[in-house]
């Protein structure tokens, strides 16, 4: 469902320099798990909600998620070849036009929740909630915030704490929102969103110490780019801090944690989330 409707995020008929929508495409359609907007369309199904009023908030959530890989693969950034088993986007079509298709697609996210008020009549209100959240998680309080402290943090000189931080917002905020957005979309009590914000944080931290025990451990064909690029680059990671044992039963417990919080929530039907959990738990890549 979720590619089917990315292919439509850019509507056909509008005029748009070649380049730059193929830019745009080529990352957008590269493959992926598709986490982001699973959860979206996953906490709207457990409250109730309809699934196709969630499809456009599901699609902006993969905007702003490809859109900061494609910044964060930049040579100022990562500097990174290969994401997902294909070139990144720099390496295709230059650094400007880059940065300008990660702009683009930041800005079409935006669009994007607009038409589940438009095109699906969710309340107003709601579909303002589900955009504030979108700018304050996504931003220099969220993602971007933890990209920056991920870019000053070296090893030996972040803390433990920081690196927590780095996590918590590079990573665990744009769940967070997924979750919330669905629930809004759902009508969602408070106590509920609550719940899905605990739950979210929880996989969502779980999910970061994975990647950073698959960057060790992992298959380079599997996830579809080079392994030890934290250590080639210094990065802080928990396997450094607490070393592998000590990170895989982190993995564990935070994913116990969130589906306890789940099923003590007032969530009738929580079985889906529950399943992703499990799913983001064991995966190789």
């Amino acid at each position: 469902m979720v590619e089917a409707a990315l292919i439509q995020a850019l509507p056909a008929v509008w005029d748009v320099p070649g380049s730059l929508r193929e830019s745009m495409n080529y990352s957008l359609m590269a493959g992926g798990k598709r986490l982001r907007p699973i959860l979206v369309l996953a906490a709207a199904e457990v409250l109730g909600g309809s699934l196709e009023a969630a499809m456009p908030v599901a699609l902006a959530i993969e905007m702003v998620h490809t859109y900061s890989l494609v910044h964060d693969d930049l040579p100022a950034m990562d500097n990174d070849d290969y994401r997902r088993g294909k070139l990144t986007n720099h390496k295709v079509y230059g650094e400007a036009m880059a940065i300008l298709a990660g702009d683009a697609l930041l800005t079409q996210a935006f669009f994007s929740i607009t038409q589940a008020h438009k095109s699906h009549g969710i309340p107003a209100e709601r579909v303002l909630a589900i955009t504030e959240e979108l700018a304050v998680y996504a931003g220099a309080r969220g993602m971007v915030g933890g990209q920056a402290a991920d870019m000053l943090g070296e090893q030996g000189i972040t803390k433990l704490e920081e690196l927590a931080f780095i996590h918590t917002h590079k990573t665990s905020d744009l769940i967070v929102f997924s979750l919330r957005a669905g629930g809004h979309i759902a009508g969602a009590t408070e106590a509920q969103l609550s719940a899905l914000s605990e739950f979210g944080n929880a996989i969502g931290l779980a999910f970061q110490i994975q990647d950073d025990i698959l960057d060790i451990i992992g298959d380079e064909k599997k996830l579809g780019k080079p392994v030890k690029s934290d250590e080639k680059q210094q990065k802080v990671t928990y396997p450094f801090f607490i070393g592998m044992e000590a990170s895989e039963q982190k993995v564990k417990d935070l994913t116990n944690h969130a589906k306890e919080t789940l099923l003590r929530a007032q969530i009738a039907h929580p079985e889906r989330l529950l399943q992703l959990a499990d799913y983001l738990m064991q995966r190789d890549h």
